[in-house]
């Protein structure tokens, strides 16, 4: 199952109601991909509109939910860790890790897959 973010309200999209873009099918290529660590971490695509992005969300029981956000027009990839509440200075979100669009999927899915393990996300 798919989430879906509108207007504040998330909800579960279904296999045959989910987005057919081609961030989607590269979100769900990508997450196929991933490790079986990843797929225990309750992996999700994440089509978010209030935010603007598609992706993959990794609820990881460190620090929270992990997206991997997906480019638009050439922007690179980005690892972002979302916060529940606004940290001291009103930030919702941090940056974790950019790196470039050249890379398929095999080499998205293992990059991110290595970063989350080797800094402690995945357990």
């Amino acid at each position: 199952m798919e989430l879906q973010i509108s207007d504040g309200i998330v909800r579960g999209v279904p296999g045959a109601e989910a987005p057919m873009t081609e961030l989607a099918i590269r979100a769900r290529t990508i997450a196929n991909l991933l490790p079986l660590l990843c797929a225990r971490a309750g992996v999700r695509i994440v089509h978010n509109a209030d935010r603007n992005y598609t992706g993959i969300r990794f609820e990881t029981k460190a620090v929270g939910p992990v997206i991997l956000e997906m480019p638009r027009d050439g922007e690179p990839y980005r690892l972002v860790q979302e916060f529940i509440d606004p940290d001291n200075t009103g930030r919702m979100e941090v940056e974790l890790r950019r790196f470039p669009q050249i890379y398929k999927p095999h080499g998205v899915a293992h990059i991110t897959a290595e970063f989350l393990r080797s800094n402690g996300f995945l357990k």
